[in-house]
């Protein structure tokens, strides 16, 4: 595969020295979502390049980045989100946005407060764009909840396996650290890790045409996808509980309540 050339203007180097400020702001406040974007712009360089080289270079890869759909805008016009027909990708989607108030938009909202190149007129912006505004429907795929600390965590070991870039391996790993001195036990830990290596099993999921993808069957999607049941997961939920399943979130913690967002 071609090397392709890095994002004009970037040094190519890691900022070490953000990327820890923003893990320890994470990992007191599992809610502030800002942190992650922080880590994935001082951590993930030259991801883009690599993974916009990987598209182009399958069989469909080139008509999806020449096509450059905005995927934000697509998932955040409700006749597009409700066109979806039951037992799809599509419709499993819609009940995700409906059950969490999470959206689209919102996602984007958040990577802003970050400085980046996510919003030029590039083709490795537009794919970092992509692997971000996918984010949920990867949630819906694999099955880990997007509203605890586990389910992200896990979700972000499972993206290290997709797409690579350190940020989501500083993050996982910071996570299922501290949660074996928060929980006692490795369960959290161990689902982390069955996350990536679910995402190392699975097909390349970036390189679906999501468009299409959205209305096939949600398990025929994760069948011909090659994306297993999360056993390990599933049990550290049960025996954990909703509070240490949510040991980041300030809010859940003390309230009860309220949606947590450690990964984007």
């Amino acid at each position: 595969m071609a090397k392709l050339p890095p994002v004009p203007g970037t040094t190519g180097r890691r900022d070490w020295r953000t990327a820890m400020d923003a893990i320890r702001k994470l990992l007191a406040n599992g809610d502030d979502t800002t942190q992650v974007f922080r880590i994935m712009r001082a951590l993930n360089v030259g991801n883009a390049p690599m993974n916009y080289a990987r598209l182009i270079a399958t069989e469909r890869g080139g008509r999806i980045a020449y096509d450059q759909v905005e995927l934000a805008r697509r998932f955040s016009d409700p006749a597009f989100v409700a066109s979806f027909a039951p037992g799809t990708v599509g419709a499993a989607y819609r009940h995700f946005l409906e059950t969490t108030g999470y959206s689209a938009d919102g996602l984007v909202e958040v990577s802003r407060l970050v400085p980046s190149e996510d919003d030029l007129a590039h083709p490795y912006a537009w794919f970092g764009r992509r692997v971000r505004d996918t984010h949920d429907i990867w949630h819906v795929l694999t099955g880990y909840k997007a509203d605890e600390s586990l389910g992200e965590a896990a979700l972000v070991a499972f993206s290290y396996a997709q797409v690579g870039g350190l940020g989501w391996a500083l993050i996982g790993s910071a996570a299922a650290l501290k949660s074996l001195r928060v929980t006692g036990n490795g369960l959290f830990a161990k689902a982390v890790w069955e996350g990536y290596r679910n995402g190392r099993k699975a097909h390349w999921i970036s390189g679906e045409d999501y468009l299409t993808l959205l209305h096939e069957p949600l398990d025929a999607a994760r069948a011909r996808l090659g994306i297993a049941t999360p056993v390990a997961y599933l049990h550290a939920q049960r025996e954990l509980g909703p509070v240490l399943a949510s040991y980041l979130s300030a809010q859940k913690a003390g309230a009860g309540t309220g949606p947590e967002r450690i990964a984007a």
